[in-house]
């Protein structure tokens, strides 16, 4: 992932986070698709530095820059995984859902966090659960 789209898709989690707008206030709530949460992500208790994280997707990845063939998932999550509320999930190609899930979507994850091309904390995703929006 590239340090622009990772400063990017922090930049907008933060201000969804702290709900930055110039329109006023509506006195009805938002209409929003609905997500049920995925199915929550495990990691074995033999795997050392193993982390769990869940939450929406902010960007997809798409095609991968390297050319190894994986995904990478930006997240809005309360785990805080690679900055505060964001968590960046590696997709290796066998583990890579087809169709890839789509921002709005919610995502659960687990595996090793190692560090990135960039320098970010990321997990490397051993077992990957998607819940699509209606």
């Amino acid at each position: 992932m590239t340090a622009g789209r990772l400063a990017a898709a922090a930049a907008l989690a933060s201000l969804a986070a702290i709900g930055c707008s110039s329109e006023p206030q509506r006195s009805e709530p938002r209409r929003t698709r609905s997500v049920d949460a995925p199915p929550p992500a495990r990691c074995p208790p033999q795997l050392a530095n193993c982390r769990i994280a869940e939450g929406r997707i902010l960007h997809v990845e798409r095609i991968d820059p390297d050319g190894d063939g994986d995904a990478h998932f930006v997240l809005l999550s309360r785990q805080a995984i690679t900055a505060p509320g964001i968590s960046v999930i590696d997709v290796r190609r066998a583990l890579r859902p087809s169709p890839l899930p789509r921002p709005g979507d919610r995502l659960s994850a687990a595996g090793p966090v190692y560090e990135g091309s960039y320098g970010q904390r990321q997990i490397e995703a051993i077992e990957l659960h998607v819940a699509r929006g209606r």
